[in-house]
């Protein structure tokens, strides 16, 4: 598991392009019969990518956790961009199609994950925060996420947005967790932009043409820098940075959101116009 110490304002606005990505971009989270996890000192959370292909995978128990497994006192959010899949927890499985969504409690033990068929396998991307609170393992579907549709094709924004951890939706700790899909043809997320300095946040971008790209913006609203994203990448957004992007072709991306309070509407917006 790699660790990712914060990064203060004033430093990241002198950074160069490559230590921009050392720090806050997070790539190769997809990788075939293996876990990848990046640590963040934003809020402690941990992102992760899991393909199991020939073989069940297991959630480690690792040493920087001190614990005596994975969630002791961490609770998880699960969601499949790829093939059917299951995630089995304590003995319990859930089977979970491509955008769905699992929540597992501080307490759970054992946890494994597999496909249902290796030649398309499921593409299971997670995120684990510190709980302090036992909330019940549940599983969510699209349906029962209440998609909302938003933005307007004239502004190239068009979007549903699928709710999955929050405080109307599956309880937890303190991870609020859902998606965003963008229509043909709309390419910006996130607009207005904005800051939330009670809560980080991770984008993960998936279903993205390979030869295109999302432009990710970040940093303060009067000092802004940018990430360059390819397909199944991620982005660590600090509490104090703003947040949007734009893509050369549609996309989708995984947020969540952890910190202070799991208010979903919570954000002082930046307007593009004030943007430097």
């Amino acid at each position: 598991m790699q660790v990712r110490f914060q990064n203060s304002p004033k430093e990241t606005s002198q950074m160069n392009t490559q230590e921009l990505r050392d720090n806050f971009l997070v790539q190769g989270l997809m990788k075939e019969d293996t876990i990848q996890l990046v640590y963040s000192h934003f809020d402690r959370l941990i992102i992760g990518g899991i393909v199991p292909v020939s073989n069940a995978i297991s959630l480690p128990n690792e040493d920087e956790l001190k614990a005596k497994y994975f969630l002791e006192r961490r609770e998880l959010g699960v969601i499949n961009i790829g093939g059917k899949g299951t995630v089995t927890a304590d003995g319990f499985a859930y089977e979970i199609e491509k955008l769905e969504c699992v929540y597992l409690g501080k307490g759970t033990k054992e946890v494994t994950f597999t496909s249902a068929d290796g030649s398309s396998p499921a593409n299971f991307y997670l995120l684990s925060l510190p709980a302090h609170q036992t909330y019940p393992n549940k599983k969510m579907t699209k349906a029962e996420a209440s998609p909302v549709h938003l933005g307007d094709i004239s502004t190239s924004n068009k979007r549903t947005i699928y709710k999955y951890i929050h405080n109307d939706g599956i309880q937890s700790c303190q991870l609020v967790m859902g998606l965003t899909t963008l229509e043909a043809g709309s390419v910006w997320n996130s607009v207005p932009p904005h800051t939330h300095t009670r809560r980080m946040e991770a984008y993960f971008y998936f279903d993205l043409d390979p030869a295109h790209r999302v432009m990710h913006f970040m940093g303060e609203p009067k000092e802004t820098r940018h990430l360059v994203i390819a397909n199944n990448e991620a982005a660590i957004s600090a509490p104090w940075s703003m947040h949007f992007g734009v893509g050369t072709a549609c996309y989708g991306f995984i947020w969540g959101m952890a910190g202070e309070n799991k208010e979903f509407t919570d954000m002082d917006p930046a307007p593009v116009a004030t943007l430097k």
